[in-house]
C-alpha cells in the first residue's frame, strides 16, 4: 500500500493530536505548591468557611460548587480571595475568587468539571493574613474532564 504525501501528512498530524490528549492529572506535590503559595510559611487552620458541594455527582461536567466565609465584615477585616482545589482533576486550580471589605459578605456560587471522584479543597486568604480551609469529598460517577 502505497501513502501519498498528504495521506502521510494528515497521519502524522492525528497521531500528534492523539499524543496532546494524554489526561496528566494534578499531583500532591502540585497541591502542597498551591497552599504555599497562599499561606507561606503561615498555618493553614479551619475556620468559619464553608465548601458546598454535593456529595454524589451523577455527572461531572457540571458540578454546583459555592462556598462563603461566616464573619463580620468590615474595612479592617474582610477575605482577599477563595480559591478552589480539585487535585485529581488535570487542571489544580479551578478558580478563585477575589473580594474586597466593600463586596459585603464573601459568598460565590458556580459549577465546575470534576474529573473523578476526589476530595476537593477551598481555601480562604483574610486580611489579617491567615488562611483558613474546607474540604469535601465528592463521589463522580461520569467524570467531566477526560477525553
Amino acid at each position: 500500500m502505497k501513502l501519498s504525501r498528504r495521506q502521510l501528512l494528515a497521519n502524522t498530524v492525528s497521531s500528534i493530536g492523539l499524543l496532546g490528549t494524554s489526561n496528566v492529572f494534578a499531583t500532591p506535590d502540585d497541591l502542597a505548591a498551591a497552599l504555599k503559595a497562599i499561606a507561606g510559611d503561615g498555618e493553614i487552620t479551619t475556620g468559619p468557611l464553608t465548601l458546598s458541594l454535593p456529595e454524589i455527582a451523577e455527572n461531572g461536567h457540571s458540578v454546583p460548587v459555592s462556598v462563603s466565609v461566616d464573619m463580620d465584615i468590615n474595612e479592617q477585616n474582610f477575605v482577599e480571595s477563595v480559591a478552589i482545589f480539585a487535585p485529581e482533576n488535570p487542571n489544580l486550580t479551578v478558580l478563585t475568587f477575589n473580594f474586597t471589605a466593600a463586596s459585603g459578605e464573601a459568598f460565590a456560587a458556580t459549577r465546575m468539571r470534576l474529573a473523578r471522584t476526589q476530595n476537593v479543597v477551598a481555601v480562604a486568604k483574610l486580611s489579617d493574613g491567615s488562611v483558613i480551609s474546607d474540604t469535601q469529598f465528592v463521589s463522580v460517577t461520569i467524570g467531566g474532564c477526560g477525553a
